[in-house]
Formats: structure tokens, C-alpha cells, sequence
């Protein structure tokens, strides 16, 4: 497995097209069953090929990565060949993923306590497993409103 296996509710989600995956397998509703009760390992290596599909599709289709914690926030923005990463560090005991912290950052971008970074990197052999690793790590996978935003504060 390359990925993660879906969670439970990813799975319920995603409940159709596991039903459309296991017909290109040519696995019928009573085969899968009969899988599951008689097989389970079959239907766990089942589960992991579905898994990594949906992974790499979404992965493949990812333009924006969001990381926010208490002080720090990384805007990445996922082009064809590297990865342009905005940082934002808040050197004071605002907790930037609160309304109030968030709204401070907002009204204070100037402020001395306020940092702004931005790098760009290449991927490495696996483009997709970069990302995954940076989701991993915490990162979602975002519309890119704030790393719009603050590249058109700073460039």
C-alpha cells in the first residue's frame, strides 16, 4: 500500500464508487460478502488498491496545501514542478487557529511580531508522496484562498 487505507466514514463517502471499483474487478455485492466472510485478507488488499486510487486522485488534483497550528501557518501552493511555500510565524502567544488570534494576525500584519518566509522546492521522485507526506504532517488540502491572499500581500 502505498497510501493510507480510507477511514471508516471516507469509506462510507465514498460508498458508490467502491461499488463501481469492485465491478471493474468484476466482483459482484454477494462475491464481495462472500470476500469479506471467507477471505478477509482478499478484501483488506481490496480496501488498500481503493484506497490508493482515491489517494492519487486527489492528490493529482491538489493545488493548495493549508498547515495551520497555534503560531504558525504554511500556505503551499502545488504547481507542476516544485512547490512555493508561504510562512507565516506569529513570534507572540497569539493562537492564530482561534476567531480572536486570527483576527489579531489579520489586523496586525505589519506588527514586528509577525513573520513572513516563502521558499520554493522541488518535489522529490514521487510528487503525490510529497504532498501525502505534507497531509501527514497535518496539512489540508485547500480551495488556496490563503495562499492567494498573502502572496499578493507580499509579491
Amino acid at each position: 500500500m502505498k497510501y493510507t487505507r480510507l477511514t471508516k466514514e471516507q469509506l462510507n463517502e465514498l460508498h458508490k464508487e467502491f461499488i463501481n471499483f469492485l465491478a471493474t474487478q468484476s466482483i459482484t455485492a454477494d462475491e464481495w460478502e462472500n470476500l469479506k466472510k471467507n477471505k478477509p485478507e482478499l478484501a483488506e488488499t481490496e480496501l488498500d488498491v481503493f484506497s490508493d486510487l482515491i489517494w492519487e486522485g486527489a492528490l493529482s488534483a491538489a493545488q493548495y496545501l493549508e498547515h495551520i497550528s497555534s503560531n504558525q501557518m504554511h500556505l503551499f501552493s502545488l504547481n507542476e514542478t516544485e512547490m512555493h511555500v508561504i510562512g507565516i510565524k506569529i513570534n507572540n502567544d497569539k493562537d492564530i487557529t482561534t476567531t480572536e488570534g486570527y483576527n489579531w494576525l489579520r489586523e496586525n500584519l505589519m506588527n514586528d511580531a509577525v513573520e513572513f518566509l516563502q521558499a520554493k522546492k522541488a518535489y522529490g521522485d514521487d510528487k503525490n508522496m510529497d504532498k501525502f507526506k505534507l497531509i501527514q504532517q497535518g496539512a489540508v488540502i485547500t480551495k488556496g484562498d490563503l495562499f492567494k491572499y498573502f502572496d499578493k500581500l507580499i509579491n
